[in-house]
């Protein structure tokens, strides 16, 4: 059967299975909302990440790296709005101290607790318990900077990268000779207090965000907002591949964006629990940079020397989850095919993200074969990522490179000793076929 019948279940298990994804902490229990990247998971995200930075960053002129830190300074998240709006509505349930959203218990999409309040009127929770009353929490993790534990020293791990973008665009500015429109670009990690994190990978305590936040005059507002609309379709779409038929537009009506935001659109992904935020482009207006201005007293209006104008830029936002980008890759991935009786569970990955390329496989562990294959790995570990693999069945190997996305497998036999040449197999067609291990490296495509 194809990926359409994918369920969340079968994406866990593989993943676990073949050491994309772990529980955090799982020898203790684990930590809900919080996972570990395996030793293919890990290769696999961080092929992601240099997919997002090579062509959000790398490959545009007008567009500079960033790196900035997790503990800001806490007037950051003041101006921000963070501290004040970065709430969510909880109830509990009173015996067992289990807390919920109180907006999906109660099917509304609202922070009202009088609202909450009446629609969760004789609602049990599901352990069929009674709730508390709805309270608003606030998601961000807090911590202490110094040797002192009191009002003077909280801090907090960023709920989002933005922040460290905005306060630091005057510099960029500066230090790259920037002109209007420039972007800022950055990945990095965010932490959010998830009252009920769900769904595996999609909503998790601790994230990563890959965010460009591109500084625009505001009579282009516009024409740069649906530029970058266009951008961000096609990163998902083409770069990554993601199956354009499982990839919709969401607008945000007036109601549902921010108050500061002229337009909002996500791109949602069909996941096995349903169609869900990907990524989101945003016009956030003027309104980051004039919050930052009135937080810190600083100036970071621009001056257009043709024009002999000065304004406050816009910002148009373009937004990604990693993690949320590397579930919908599995999920993309994810086939079973039935091969001559057998189930074949197969990641067609994109050739350039698989964390695997070529795995070079001696046909057995006899002796006689193993310098030959030495050789063979040595000959491509310097032009693809590759895996050498001895242990179990030719046939058993081969299944393994399947379920991890290897595109392509080499393997070396008897007859190899003899005419210098190897059995190249492709993973979607399981075609094989004989080359010369002089032209071994020209006959692999990427």
């Amino acid at each position: 059967m194809s990926n359409k019948s994918v369920d969340l279940e079968r994406l866990v298990s593989l993943a676990k299975r073949r050491g994309f994804v772990f529980p955090a902490s799982e020898i203790y229990g684990g930590v809900a909302g919080v996972y570990d990247y395996g030793p293919y998971g890990s290769q696999l995200a961080n092929n992601l990440r240099d997919a997002w930075w090579n062509y959000y960053v790398v490959s545009r002129p007008n567009i500079y790296g960033l790196d900035s830190a997790i503990l800001q300074h806490p007037k950051l998240w003041e101006a921000s709005g963070h501290i004040a709006g970065f709430t969510d509505p909880m109830v509990e349930d009173t015996k067992n101290h289990k807390r919920y959203r109180a907006d999906h218990m109660a099917g509304l999409d609202s922070n009202n607790l009088e609202e909450l309040k009446a629609a969760l009127k004789d609602k049990k929770s599901p352990d069929g318990n009674p709730l508390s009353e709805p309270r608003i929490f606030n998601m961000m993790l807090k911590t202490y900077l110094g040797s002192v534990e009191d009002d003077t020293s909280i801090s907090y791990l960023r709920p989002e990268t933005a922040g460290g973008i905005y306060v630091n665009y005057e510099n960029v500015r500066e230090t790259m000779r920037a002109k209007i429109p420039f972007g800022i670009g950055q990945i990095g990690k965010a932490f959010r207090n998830e009252i009920s994190p769900r769904d595996f990978l999609f909503r998790k305590r601790e994230l990563e965000q890959c965010e460009l936040q591109y500084f625009v005059k505001p009579e282009n507002e516009k024409e740069e907002y649906e530029n970058l609309r266009q951008i961000s379709w096609d990163f998902v779409a083409k770069t990554i591949g993601l199956d354009e038929k499982k990839l919709t537009w969401h607008e945000h009506e007036a109601d549902e964006r921010a108050h500061y935001a002229a337009a909002a659109h996500d791109i949602y992904y069909e996941f096995p629990f349903g169609a869900k935020e990907l990524a989101g482009v945003h016009d956030r207006t003027d309104f980051d940079l004039k919050s930052h201005m009135e937080g810190s007293g600083k100036d970071l209006s621009y001056f257009d020397q043709e024009k002999n104008e000065r304004f406050v830029p816009f910002v148009m936002e373009s937004s990604i989850g990693l993690d949320r980008l590397f579930l919908a890759v599995l999920t993309d991935a994810y086939h079973e095919e039935e091969v001559n009786g057998d189930k074949r569970v197969v990641l067609k990955l994109k050739p350039e993200l698989a964390p695997v390329q070529v795995a070079v496989l001696p046909l057995s562990k006899d002796e006689k074969l193993s310098p030959l294959a030495f050789k063979v790995y040595e000959k491509l570990k310097d032009k693809f990522a590759c895996e050498y693999d001895q242990t179990q069945s030719i046939g058993r190997r081969y299944r393994r490179q399947d379920e991890i996305g290897t595109p392509y497998c080499v393997t070396v036999d008897f007859d190899s000793l003899e005419d210098d040449s190897v059995t190249i197999r492709e993973r979607d067609s399981m075609e094989q076929k004989r080359v010369k291990i002089s032209e071994l490296i020209e006959s692999i495509s990427l």
